[in-house]
Parts: structure tokens; C-alpha cells; sequence
């Protein structure tokens, strides 16, 4: 029995794909379109210099232009803030004065404990306020 060259190249994009399931690289599965290809070459009836060409060009192009981008995406901080990074930059209104060594505002229509980044600077009640950090329950304030 004499199997076409197109099917190995599925097994062997099968058999990529396994370990791109188990171990979640994303360059198996980069590799395992590149033997799709190379199957298509082979079905058209090209030989075996032009599937292993086609092979190499198609994984090599997509890890060179998927694993930046998917690189570039994974170091992006999500565009929705959530907890208390959501609470880093609004505004607050002081309700009993904040200094260096605590205070109170109301935030986000919470009463937050609170102290001023600037040692220097004290807010008094019914002032606004920049909330720039949060540090444990205690919001930073500027």
C-alpha cells in the first residue's frame, strides 16, 4: 500500500498539534499550518523540494509575524481597569483633613482612609482631591 505524500504531511500536522494542545506553544501550531501547505503543495502534484519549501516558508513566515504580535498583546495592560487600579486617578473629596500621616475622603461613594503623597501638603474637608496611588485600604492623594 503506497500513501500519498499530502497525507503524511496531515499526520505530521496532526501530530504537531498535539503538542501545541498539551503545552499551549503557540509555534506548534505555527508549524502544523506550515504541513498543511505543504499537504496542499503535494496534492497539486509538486514534488518533494517544493513541500519541504513550502514547509519551511509558511512557518517560518508565520512565527516571524505572529509571535511579535502575539508577544506585543500579552505585555499590553488591559484597557479596562478593574478593582483598584479603577480607583487610581479619580477624584476624591476630603472629609476629614488628610496629611502625611492619614485622613479621610469619600471615593467612588466609599469613605477610604487616606494620606498625602507630599509630606508637606495638608487637604482640608471639602476639598478635591487626585487619588495617585492605593496602598493596602489607604488611598495616596495629591
Amino acid at each position: 500500500m503506497n500513501i500519498d505524500a499530502w497525507v503524511w504531511w496531515l499526520v505530521g500536522a496532526a501530530a504537531l498539534g498535539i503538542p501545541l494542545v498539551v503545552t499551549a506553544m503557540p509555534e506548534f501550531g505555527m508549524l502544523a499550518v506550515g504541513a498543511v501547505a505543504a499537504a496542499v503543495v503535494s496534492a497539486l502534484g509538486f514534488g518533494a523540494v517544493i513541500q519541504v519549501l513550502a514547509f519551511v516558508v509558511v512557518s517560518v513566515a508565520l512565527i516571524a509575524v505572529v509571535r511579535p504580535i502575539a508577544a506585543r498583546h500579552s505585555t499590553q495592560r488591559p484597557r479596562l481597569a478593574t478593582g483598584v487600579e479603577a480607583l487610581k486617578g479619580r477624584q476624591a473629596v476630603v472629609l476629614e483633613r488628610v496629611d502625611a500621616s492619614g485622613g479621610r475622603i469619600k471615593l467612588a461613594g466609599e469613605v477610604w482612609s487616606a494620606r498625602a503623597l507630599d509630606t508637606g501638603r495638608t487637604y482640608e474637608a471639602g476639598q478635591e482631591v487626585d487619588v495617585v496611588d492605593i496602598e493596602g485600604a489607604t488611598a495616596i492623594v495629591l
